[in-house]
């Protein structure tokens, strides 16, 4: 089976459907570069068996034979074998403390791995990614959860119609129920207790750039983030729009001294000041999709929310924190969510996050911002074919058969990077040629 990759089976969670390989990727493989995919069944992977073996995959249960193993998420250590090829989203690029212990017995078996997140370009940019696809099913979330939350508020409005992500057959009629809304924003408005509907949108990379791709469906004024303090004491506001602004660096912090430079921030973070609180009370829903890690501030911190609420500032419905940092940009994501429930309630004064249910029963989340934090909506659009990314992978695949046995050779590095997962560090890259992206991209 030297000539054969396997494709594991999802098991970290039930909603996890996405397949690194696809039927049709399968086929093309075996006729066009001679190389084999044997799949473990699965009951919820998104591709049926049977589509597989149409295409002249194997599905079997054991993979021990295959040089190479792909697949989505992180594999349980008891998978590894002693010096086996793996390539997956590992998740420990920032020194993510719960993987550690997987990297540290993939390095103890001698294995490489091959991670998606460092699969880069020669300038660093990520070849392999799904933010476009968890900006569209993270903004759908989103007005999901806003029409809950408005109904639970008293307020019948037009979102109450958007399903959940994986309630929809694929991303054209997830795209057409969201533009039903907007038809009916534009020729009914909106009700007069949620305008001016102001939705923020963070970052400008895929992630945000999926977001928009929803967001636009539906009849949106564009405006700067500078322009809300304007839009949201205007005693007329627009009943027929929604209003979006997207927040770049320059409007989240500013430098302690001189002219705002955005290398210079990402360069010496400590050299400025957040300011994306002073938007805080103008935004009745924040979209999150930036990349963030400890050295940067946060956006929304539990104290800033408390101090809103304290004064009676109480716009903000809705934080879609597609990002998932948990406790990180969005402080108040205290957990992740999973699609079949993505929404919790976070209370300002310490009762922390409850299920959001619908229209507030029980006075239950009423009053208090729904947060939305849900890691795995991807793969809830996985049938929509721009979804499936395994067709970014075919060169990685080809290159990965031949070079598993090569691969090998480079242990002599895992030393050092084992060093660093002890300590607790960011993990460094585990195979050879593979560039660190660089930690300055707004997101992926």
């Amino acid at each position: 089976m030297h000539r054969t990759i396997g494709v594991r089976r999802e098991d970290k969670s039930i909603w996890e459907r996405r397949a690194p390989v696809t039927p049709v990727t399968a086929q093309r493989l075996a006729e066009q570069h001679g190389i084999h995919v044997a799949v473990q069944p699965s009951p919820i992977r998104v591709f049926p068996e049977a589509e597989y073996e149409q295409h002249g995959a194997t599905v079997q249960e054991d993979l021990s034979q295959c040089p190479v193993v792909f697949a989505v998420k992180e594999i349980p250590i008891s998978f590894f074998r002693p010096g086996g090829v793996y390539m997956f989203f590992a998740h420990v690029i920032k020194g993510q403390p719960y993987n550690m212990p997987m990297l540290r017995r993939l390095m103890a078996l001698g294995c490489t791995l091959i991670d998606y997140e460092r699969v880069v370009d020669e300038q660093g940019r990520r070849l392999i990614f799904f933010g476009r696809h968890a900006g569209l099913a993270g903004a759908i979330e989103t007005l999901h959860a806003l029409g809950r939350r408005l109904a639970g508020e008293g307020i019948p409005n037009p979102f109450e119609e958007i399903g959940h992500a994986h309630q929809y057959h694929d991303l054209a009629e997830a795209k057409a129920a969201v533009t039903r809304v907007g038809d009916a924003i534009r020729r009914d408005g909106l009700p007069r207790a949620a305008v001016p509907l102001t939705i923020g949108v963070t970052g400008y990379g895929n992630v945000s750039r999926g977001a928009w791709e929803i967001l636009d469906l539906l009849p949106v004024r564009v405006v700067d983030p500078s322009e809300l303090p304007g839009i949201t004491s205007d005693p007329a506001p627009d009943r027929h729009a929604v209003i979006g602004t997207t927040f770049k660096e320059q409007h989240i912090v500013e430098p302690l001294e001189g002219e705002f430079d955005c290398q210079r921030y990402y360069d010496c973070p400590d050299n400025f000041r957040p300011i994306f609180g002073r938007s805080l009370p103008h935004l009745a829903v924040i979209v999150n999709g930036i990349y963030w890690d400890e050295r940067y501030p946060r956006l929304v911190t539990k104290k800033a929310l408390a101090e809103l609420w304290e004064r009676g500032e109480r716009r903000l419905k809705v934080i879609g924190d597609i990002s998932c940092d948990i406790e990180g940009s969005i402080e108040i994501t205290v957990k992740s969510t999973e699609p079949g429930e993505p929404a919790f309630v976070y209370h300002p004064h310490g009762r922390g996050g409850r299920r959001l249910r619908r229209r507030g029963r029980g006075g239950h989340g009423r009053r208090h911002p729904a947060q939305r934090a849900a890691p795995r909506c991807l793969g809830v659009l996985q049938r929509d074919p721009r979804a499936v990314h395994s067709r970014d992978r075919s060169r990685g695949f080809r290159r990965a058969v031949r070079g598993a046995g090569a691969a090998r050779a480079h242990q002599a590095g895992r030393h050092r990077a084992s060093r660093r997962a002890d300590a607790g560090l960011r993990a460094p890259e585990t195979i050879p040629g593979l560039r660190r992206s660089s930690l300055r991209r707004h997101d992926s």
